[in-house]
């Protein structure tokens, strides 16, 4: 019998929300999850991995820097290679966190990645360039909801049902 395909947990952070929920997802899917931060990503790492959780901040209505930077860096040579693939995201916004979620839909759409799992947008409420730029604490309940996810994926995998 083959090992499952594993679940690759990309994630970037700058004030430790996304990093948060990257790791609860990784807990949640135990020995199946690979936990990788986006500037160690490669186009290797993706191909290997049998599904995907893209977990990362909304930046100036934007997906952060970091995580584009993985997708530039990783997009052409994995092109032709991930299609059909299970995918997730989480993203950790200040406010809003939609326009991060269409540019990860927009780039899994062009890899031809299914979305396995609803969007999760985890909203910090932080306004004042204080709050913004200040570490983040998530609530047990998100962190639990992003554990749950990461759950799910592995589960899925594992079974063969994505």
């Amino acid at each position: 019998m083959t090992d499952a395909p594993h679940l690759l947990i990309a994630w970037h952070s700058r004030t430790g929300g996304s990093q948060a929920l990257a790791e609860a997802a990784a807990e949640g899917a135990g020995t199946a999850a690979r936990l990788v931060a986006a500037d160690d990503v490669t186009p290797e790492a993706l191909i290997a991995a049998g599904g995907y959780l893209f977990v990362g901040p909304e930046n100036l209505a934007a997906l952060s820097g970091a995580m584009k930077e993985m997708f530039d860096r990783c997009y052409y040579p994995c092109l032709g290679n991930l299609e059909g693939r299970p995918y997730a995201t989480i993203v950790c916004a200040g406010s809003d966190g939609e326009n991060a979620q269409r540019q990860l839909d927009r780039i899994a759409k062009g890899w031809r990645l299914k979305r396995v799992a609803d969007h999760v947008i985890v909203n910090t409420s932080a306004q004042t360039p204080e709050a913004i730029l200040a570490a983040k604490s998530i609530a047990p309940d998100r962190l639990a909801e992003a554990g749950d996810l990461g759950a799910a994926l592995a589960e899925g995998l594992a079974a063969g049902i994505f």
